[in-house]
């Protein structure tokens, strides 16, 4: 199976861990959890900042010192808005599940602004359409560059069924602002039904990098360079939750220069 395909442990625990060492890269690191009612997890955040994407389900959750409540409560990603938690470098976080629970751990180099830890609550985060026709997605920006944080960039796609997304290709890998902006990635996809699968390609230019997937519910994949679209086959609506980090936080791709008419018509 390829490197770039990672496809999580079954049962409640750490189901996937992504690292920079084991990536292969620099800046992002991504953690997946399934809790049991009663179950916590807690970790520190180290030199790292993280945000904790509640996914599905709710908990009672603390960080940096502070008591922040039950968060979450949705109990599937293609309905409503998510719950989720900003916690900074150099901080101690836990989650204690009230339901089962779904929990994302979103991480990138802290770079010592000393943020306070705070939520971001379904109020709090915008939503947009991209697209029109058969590429037409909705676009939930939970931790977008307007927002503080060091690093991190983390936002919710929901790509209904028969329709592509992250498309016309694109990709962000040279640090050459303003016209591109180099970020690493994770995809971490969901289907509805659940039963079913999508399809993502990764490739670059000349093609030594060209690899294709078909994504199942869970599965996670690393976008380190390249061009990353993905389509959601007819009757299973595609949710992944996006995952960036560079050198710089800001987003500047480059559109695959071939497939730029189609932003025309």
């Amino acid at each position: 199976m390829s490197k770039l395909l990672v496809k999580p442990k079954a049962g409640t625990g750490l189901a996937a861990r992504i690292t920079p060492e084991s990536a292969g890269w620099t800046y992002v690191g991504f953690e997946l959890h399934r809790l049991a009612p009663g179950e916590t997890v807690s970790a520190g955040t180290g030199a790292q900042e993280a945000c904790l994407v509640f996914v599905t389900g709710k908990g009672e959750a603390s960080a940096d010192g502070e008591d922040f409540g039950v968060l979450g409560g949705r109990m599937s990603p293609f309905v409503g808005k998510p719950w989720s938690l900003y916690v900074p470098q150099d901080s101690q976080w836990s989650v204690t599940a009230e339901t089962e629970l779904e929990l994302a751990v979103c991480l990138a180099p802290g770079l010592g602004r000393e943020l306070p830890a705070r939520v971001i609550g379904p109020d709090d985060v915008k939503q947009e359409v991209r697209g029109k026709g058969a590429n037409t997605r909705y676009v939930t920006n939970i931790l977008p560059e307007s927002e503080p944080a060091d690093s991190l960039l983390v936002v919710e796609v929901i790509t209904p069924g028969g329709h592509t997304s992250s498309y016309p290709p694109h990709k962000h890998d040279r640090d050459d602002l303003p016209a591109e902006s180099y970020l690493e990635e994770t995809y971490y996809h969901r289907l509805n039904p659940p039963q079913g699968f999508a399809f993502q390609r990764v490739y670059t230019d000349d093609r030594s990098l060209d690899e294709a997937f078909a994504v199942e519910d869970g599965d996670i994949v690393l976008v380190p360079k390249g061009y990353h679209p993905c389509a959601a086959c007819h009757g299973y609506d595609l949710y992944y939750l996006n995952v960036m980090a560079g050198p710089k936080r800001t987003w500047k791709f480059h559109n695959a220069t071939e497939h730029e008419w189609l932003l025309k018509v």
